[in-house]
Order: C-alpha cells, then structure tokens, then sequence
C-alpha cells in the first residue's frame, strides 16, 4: 500500500494511493496514519480494503508527511563509501548517529526555507525507514519484522552550522523545513528487498546525486539492529539511512577543483526512490515565524 496523509498544514487526514494513481480518503476508516495504524495487524486490515470502494479525492491537494505523530527522527551519516570520500573523512567503522528535530519535517513539496544567515544549505536525497513495531536490542534476523514501510527523505543540512560551529551536528541537521518527508508511506511487503532501489536527486534540472541503496556502508538490517541497542525504537519514528555522492558541499568542476555549491532562494529541487515517489521543493529566504 501507498499511505499518505493529505489537506492543509496541521490538518492532514488520512488517505491511500490506489493502484491507478488515484487518491482515495480513509478518514472513514482510520483517524490518521499514527503510530497506532502502524502495526502488522492494523496494515493488515488497511489491505483488505478495496480501494474502489473509498471516496476519490478530486482536485489536487497538498500532501503531508505520510506518518503523523513522528515521535523521533533518527539519521545516520557517512553511510555511503562515494559520499564519504567527497566529504573527504574515512569510511566509518560503525554507524554514525544523529537525531534531526521533528519540529523539521514536512511535506514532501513543501518549500524550503534557508535559515537566517544561512551559507551553506545544502541537500541530501535518502531512503527513509518507519518502524511499525517496538524495537529494542533487536536481532538482525528479525530487523525487518519491525519496519511498517519506506519513504523518500531529503535530509537538508546547513553546513556551516553543522560543521563549523562546534558541538554535534544536529544544530545543522533540524532547521525548520529541513525534513521533507513523503510523498508516500510505502508497506514493507512492497519493497521485498530495501538494498535494491536507486535513488536521485535533480538541483534546478540536473543530475546531481545518483545512487543505489546497494552502496550502503551499513545495510537497513544492521542499522536496525545497531540503533536498537543504543535508542529504543518505537512506532511512527523515522530512521534516515544516509545520502549518495553529489551533496553541494562536495561537488568539483571539470578540472576536479572543489567547487561547492549550496542552495540559493529560488533554486528547484526535485528528488525521488524507485517504488517510493518523488519529491519536488522551491527554495526560498528566511521568513520569520
């Protein structure tokens, strides 16, 4: 299945994506796609709906994060050999963890916005993970028993508060709008293999990032199981598996000179997984709330 969550900011409800493309509402069956419809036995009874017999939504709407209530948003760095030698720092010998606040996410064609006197913004396209079931010290033979499903992550990062302002990387990683979550939350029995999906991302037209979650440093099963043991994992909490080469901080011109490149106000970004949707965002200044 195809969940999502669809209408106005802070007024989402819930609906799937038919096998036509069309989107159908299930505020009649469920109240949201929370935590609490996450579990194998309530995506179960979500799969024995026909969908032809759920209301079309007509016109288009505006779509949400696939999953409300997200209680944690866990990421991982360096996960990818390419993106580690662009970053020039060495592959890691065990994952490399961060949290990215939850106040940053969004819909999936949500602008943008550049923090204040943000420099270095800068892009990051990823394969998202939903857990569904309680994870707790979690054996790798039973990781993917926990997963409710995947999703596309563009996991923006300012650089420059990331990494040149002492501390964790965090401060970087949570700016408002930098979580574009979505479109879709697609079930685990969809994707029978999460190492087999190709992923890309397009900065105002081009190619920039173009990869393949086979290149994982550290696979969905062992991250899985290595997160448990250090950060219990529940229902509705997100786990961002890491990014490609092709971020702006490591990009080189012809002569391969480092020439990094970050977001401008009125830059396009378009951004998707095979199986998973895609992800469309304009870029713009710093607004104040």
């Amino acid at each position: 299945m195809k969940l999502v969550r669809h209408g106005p900011l802070g007024k989402e409800t819930p609906g799937l994506i038919d096998a036509d493309g069309v989107l159908r509402d299930l505020s009649a069956v469920v109240p949201d796609i929370s935590p609490a419809q996450l579990g194998d036995a309530a995506l179960a009874r979500l799969a024995r709906l026909k969908p032809a017999s759920l209301p079309a939504v007509r016109g288009k709407r505006r779509l949400g994060c696939p999953v409300g209530g997200v209680g944690k948003f866990i990421a991982i760095g360096l996960n990818y050999r390419d993106h580690a030698a662009e970053a020039g720092l060495p592959i890691p010998k065990e994952p490399i963890i961060f949290t990215k606040a939850i106040s940053c996410i969004q819909g999936p064609d949500d602008a943008v916005m550049l923090p204040k006197g943000s420099k270095k913004s800068d892009w990051e396209v990823e394969l998202g993970v939903v857990i569904g079931r309680t994870a707790h010290h979690v054996a790798r033979k039973d990781a993917l028993a926990h997963v409710a499903g995947y999703c596309v992550v563009n996991d923006l990062s300012e650089r420059a508060y990331q990494i040149e302002r002492g501390g964790t990387w965090d401060k970087g990683k949570g700016c408002d709008t930098f979580g574009p979550i979505g479109p879709w939350l697609v079930t685990r029995d969809e994707v029978p293999n999460p190492q087999r999906l190709g992923l890309w991302l397009d900065l105002n037209g081009q190619r920039l990032q173009a990869g393949n979650t086979r290149h994982m440093i550290f696979g969905v099963v062992r991250l899985l199981s290595y997160v448990s043991r250090f950060i219990t994992l529940h229902p509705g909490d997100v786990l961002a598996t890491g990014t490609p080469a092709g971020v702006g901080m490591g990009l080189r011109n012809a002569a391969g000179q480092p020439a990094p490149r970050f977001l401008r106000a009125g830059d396009e970004i378009s951004l998707g997984i095979d199986g998973l949707g895609q992800q469309q965002q304009c870029v713009v200044g710093y607004r104040a709330p």
